[in-house]
């Protein structure tokens, strides 16, 4: 079994401005069948980071228990992503406890990451499926009495033998508060941030691991392959790929950096998130390109080892990692071929003893100035 494992980078710190983003705010009460409605119909989407569904029998049982005699649930988070067309920021476990009980099957422990990648796959699950007893069982509800020893008079039912409530839990409605950016602003920047800040169910999500949803592509695909070279993951000093992705967003930052360079504002994330957007529109050709200028680069880099890549501290320094490669590939990604210039220990220590490169690695870091200069001068320092 491989060992999970964290990378620790030692990266800038910032806020992702959400004050550049006009956003509107829209409440939206929609009823349990429209809101089944929309699963079947493909307009609630569940981005492919969420987390599969975790909620046990009796957690879920007390959901439908509190929509079938009023009481208020908490609101969901939409993310308004296109006409008809709902990412679901806030709220995933509700809508698919909704979801599932409205079928009348409950999905089984052992078996929901399974259930999830079909999920994904179908942006529901189909019928042959849910009629699977390996993967679900009955979705009974489980309930205890108000009062101790008596008995819940919904315990044990399930949606079809709910009698006269099956039409209250029909027409019972959820608030949904739609969220989506005025017209004209950049609609993927706030999307990537509206989902970081919004989003709480139960595990904070790294940058790459929205990223991976929100701006899926055969590039970012691409990308954890990339990520599994060994000679990659021996200069991070780590054998496993991280489970938060971090050395995927690496790996994603440094291609930005060399050819997406023109278009830095003044945040790093920002900038990240725009690369990812734009390689969407990505050839097969470009795809292989790239692959084939990573495989040159870590063939540039055989004389290195991980404590080249840090400073001061045993973390990976990616400002120094950004560098290097920029200053390796740069002339070859403007003439479009592949020839990665060698990297020697010597060129390193060098770099890191520039007194220029160094006024460029501190204070406000991710300043257009800084990062332009720190690149500029470590490819200065490679030519020579």
């Amino acid at each position: 079994m491989v060992q999970e494992e964290v990378l620790d980078i030692e990266r800038e710190e910032e806020d992702y401005p959400l004050n550049e983003y006009q956003l509107t705010t829209t409440p939206n009460d929609f009823n349990i069948l429209t809101i089944v409605s929309f699963i079947e119909s493909k307009v609630f989407k569940i981005p492919s980071f969420q987390r599969h569904y975790v909620w046990d029998l009796k957690r879920a049982s007390k959901l439908i228990e509190s929509l079938l005699i009023g009481l208020p649930i908490p609101q969901m988070f939409l993310y308004e992503s296109g006409r008809n067309e709902f990412l679901v920021i806030d709220g995933q476990q509700r809508l698919m406890t909704i979801y599932y009980f409205q079928k009348g099957r409950f999905p089984r422990k052992e078996k929901r990451a399974e259930l999830r990648e079909i999920f994904d796959l179908h942006g529901y699950i189909p019928d042959d499926v849910m009629a699977d007893d390996t993967l679900f069982q009955k979705f009974n509800l489980k309930l205890d009495g108000i009062v101790e020893g008596s008995e819940n008079r919904f315990n044990g039912k399930n949606y079809q033998t709910l009698d006269e409530f099956k039409t209250t839990l029909d027409l019972a409605t959820i608030r949904n508060m739609v969220v989506k950016p005025v017209s004209g602003d950049d609609e993927s920047g706030a999307m990537f941030e509206i989902f970081n800040r919004l989003n709480s169910g139960g595990i904070n999500l790294g940058p790459q691991e929205i990223r991976m949803s929100l701006y899926h592509s055969e590039f970012l695909r691409a990308l954890l392959e990339m990520n599994k070279d060994e000679r990659w993951r021996t200069l991070l000093g780590k054998e496993n790929p991280d489970i938060r992705l971090n050395d995927v967003e690496a790996i994603l930052r440094v291609f930005a950096m060399a050819s997406f360079l023109e278009n830095y504002k003044a945040t790093v994330n920002g900038f990240i998130n725009k690369f990812a957007n734009h390689a969407k529109s990505f050839t097969e050709e470009d795809i292989i390109y790239f692959k084939a200028l990573w495989d040159e680069f870590l063939s540039a880099c055989s004389e290195l080892e991980p404590s080249d890549f840090r400073i001061n501290s045993n973390r990976f320094s990616i400002m120094i990692f950004e560098s290097i490669f920029f200053a390796s590939v740069k002339d070859a990604i403007e003439g479009r071929h592949t020839g990665a210039r060698a990297l020697s220990k010597t060129y390193i220590d060098t770099l890191k003893a520039d007194e220029d490169f160094q006024k460029y690695t501190y204070g406000k870091t991710t300043l257009k100035d800084n990062v332009v200069g720190r690149l500029n001068r470590a490819k200065d320092i490679l030519i020579g």
